[in-house]
């Protein structure tokens, strides 16, 4: 086969590959695909910590380990303020800026601030919360993208993922400052974010602008930052544990006289406790060989993580690599926006069924801290909802809520409950809303029912069979109506692992993965990555409307050539190889798009599914030779987290800028 490279000219005036190459005459250049030792990875420069920081929907938090002692992970210091029934371990991800737009506070410090604000004055400050997933569902994300404040103005995504970034790095180094007993050196600290597995490039790639610009890591040292993937660090974790760490679903079942709903909730409550105890100490020892339950893991043995936290639920299958525990994705992570988040939408669903939507609407905008107040005493509620619980749940409503119904339809809120038709919430004497359980079970029921669909999806595809166990991590698997439905989804197929502190599982995953990037030897690729090119025509095999002839050669156009495919296997430090050469002798750059799709074999960029994702840069200012023509040798890696690019002058042997880019502009 002869394939021949597009050589983009400097100006991409014409999106059409086959009309934007210059001059497609070039000698044509082979692909090839190597394969590195794997275990050569480059181990960069070396760091004194590393600080991982855990940015989720809900809650974020950070934790830490010295490269001398990696098997103590210490986790963030107690935060101000709390909530009564949720474990302060991490603080929420809310962010308030002032009205002229700086940065104010962040947590438990921002939320309070707001909701004590007059409301005259609060209408002017900037409050965002669940953020996070706005970078999940723009379909077209951009370093431009905006997200809007409880008041409806717009801000830049950037500038706030920035200043929650930087906001990080000034407590971690404060924290370590104080450790170390002298100014901590932000040089000194290797950084990992993590984020879901599910996440596409450019959602990663916006991650890592946000650093560069919050000053995490300059953009001169890209190999400061790691970025981890949520499910990838809770397997890492979960391999560490001590049967003392953790709650073993699977272990008792209805044969032995429990009955698994008893079983779920009592389990989770020894556990609480238990962490509850151990609290006072933020330092975690991890066993520096594998933990016990690993040691019923034999060669080959595979297991699925499913990490549920507030935005996405993502699932992981990986298989273990004996001796060192090494391991290896199975299939691609597959998962969805069906986090704890949903269980709110829920709620506001029910609020607007009750008192109307054009209510719910205008009182979020007009009293938006009070609006901030009422999910806060829904989610303590919400954590309280439970397969077997009888009694109702009561829930709070302020009183500006019940002042300002009043003044927006001329009756009361007790009126509204009696005429709405919603059967099984009440309106209590004290001025509450009293749902039955029914009624709280019925909000969860959207939500785990699209992850049971997804768990049942997974495990009926080739690769996902025999798995021994399933690890449930995140701060929604604390929910016992979450651990109960997947339970009576699995019927016994694998056991049920649920470490005892849940909500930090990720975070000292993401420690140990700073420390030893190299331990996930192999992934799947999520998508089916390449470029356009020009082939030789071929009568019978190519369509005639592809024929494009140039100096007298028959050219067909749009040729996908296949950089590597959705949910093939790619070790780490896999290359993936392929040569351009530029159209013109005084070409200073060389810029080829990148296209991708979820099928695993693409013939044409042009078929349905495929789309532009991203653009291959080769900086060739400066590689100027006298040789007749230049090869510019470009090197990309899919085995890591993000994808890289490298490149060569072959004829020179120097280095040539290369990068991809993945945010469209």
């Amino acid at each position: 086969m002869v394939i021949a490279f597009i050589c983009c000219s400097d100006e991409m005036a014409n999106p059409s590959p086959a009309k934007s190459t210059g001059d497609p005459g070039i000698t044509p250049l082979s692909p090839s695909h190597t394969q590195n030792d794997t275990d050569q990875v480059p181990s960069g420069p070396s760091f004194v910590v590393v600080v991982a920081i855990d940015f989720g929907t809900t809650s974020s938090g950070y934790a830490y380990a010295f490269t001398k002692e990696p098997e103590c992970i210490h986790t963030m210091r107690r935060w101000e303020g709390g909530d009564p029934g949720v474990s302060n371990q991490k603080t929420p991800t809310t962010i308030l800026l002032t009205p002229d737009r700086k940065f104010h506070s962040f947590g438990y410090a921002a939320r309070d601030f707001y909701h004590d604000l007059d409301p005259s004055e609060s209408k002017h400050w900037l409050y965002l919360e669940k953020f996070k997933m706005k970078l999940h569902t723009t379909a077209n994300l951009s370093i431009d993208t905006d997200l809007h404040a409880a008041n409806g103005k717009r801000v830049k995504a950037l500038d706030i993922f920035a200043y929650a970034l930087a906001f990080f790095k000034e407590q971690a180094l404060k924290e370590l400052s104080d450790q170390t007993g002298g100014e901590f050196d932000n040089n000194d600290v290797r950084w990992v974010i993590t984020v879901p597995a599910i996440w596409k490039m450019p959602a990663k790639q916006f991650m890592r602008e946000a650093a560069y610009k919050s000053g995490l890591v300059p953009r001169e040292n890209p190999e400061q930052l790691i970025i981890a993937l949520e499910p990838e660090a809770a397997s890492i974790y979960c391999r560490k544990l001590r049967l003392h760490q953790m709650v073993d679903l699977g272990s008792q079942t209805t044969q032995n006289g429990f009955s698994p709903t008893e079983n779920v909730g009592s389990g989770m409550t020894q556990a609480k406790e238990h962490v509850r105890r151990n609290r006072q100490s933020r330092t975690f020892l991890v066993e520096n060989v594998i933990g016990e339950l690993w040691s019923e893991l034999e060669e080959g043995d595979r297991y699925v993580v499913v990490d549920c936290g507030g935005g996405t639920v993502d699932l992981t299958v990986h298989q273990i690599r004996l001796p060192e525990g090494h391991l290896k994705e199975l299939y691609k992570a597959s998962g969805g926006p069906y986090g704890s988040i949903g269980i709110d939408y829920e709620f506001e669903k029910l609020l607007c069924k009750i008192f109307g939507q054009d209510f719910v609407d205008q009182f979020k905008i007009k009293r938006p801290a009070a609006w901030v107040d009422l999910m806060i005493a829904f989610e303590s509620r919400k954590r309280a909802a439970a397969p077997d619980r009888t009694n109702p749940l009561n829930i709070n409503l302020p009183f500006s809520f019940i002042d300002y119904y009043k003044k927006f339809r001329g009756h009361s809120v007790e009126h509204a409950l009696r005429k709405s038709n919603v059967d099984f919430v009440k309106w209590s004497s004290q001025g509450m809303l009293r749902m039955n359980p029914d009624a709280m079970n019925a909000l969860f029921k959207p939500t785990i029912d699209h992850i049971i669909q997804h768990l049942t999806e997974l495990f009926e595809k080739p690769e996902v069979s025999d798995i021994k166990f399933l690890f449930l991590v995140g701060g929604f698997a604390e929910s016992p109506l979450l651990q109960q439905a997947v339970q009576n989804m699995l019927q016994g197929r694998s056991r049920i692992i649920i470490p005892h502190d849940v909500g930090l599982t990720i975070l000292k995953g993401a420690v140990l993965f700073g420390l030893d990037p190299s331990v996930i030897k192999v992934r799947r690729s999520p998508l089916t990555y390449g470029v356009g090119v020009l082939n030789r025509f071929v009568e019978g095999k190519h369509p005639p409307e592809k024929l494009l002839v140039k100096d007298g050669t028959r050219w067909c156009t749009d040729v996908f050539d296949t950089f590597i495919s959705a949910d093939q296997s790619v070790a780490l430090g896999e290359m993936v190889k392929r040569s351009y050469t530029p159209a013109k002798p005084s070409q200073q750059v060389i810029v080829i798009h990148v296209y991708c799709s979820e099928k695993e074999s693409v013939g044409f960029i042009s078929e349905p599914g495929v789309r532009k994702c991203g653009t291959l840069r080769l900086d060739v200012s400066g590689t100027e030779s006298t040789a007749p023509r230049r090869e510019i040798q470009t090197l990309m890696q899919f085995g890591d987290t993000e994808i890289r690019a490298m490149a060569v002058d072959v004829s020179t042997g120097r280095t040539v800028k290369a990068s991809i880019d993945f945010l469209s502009h």
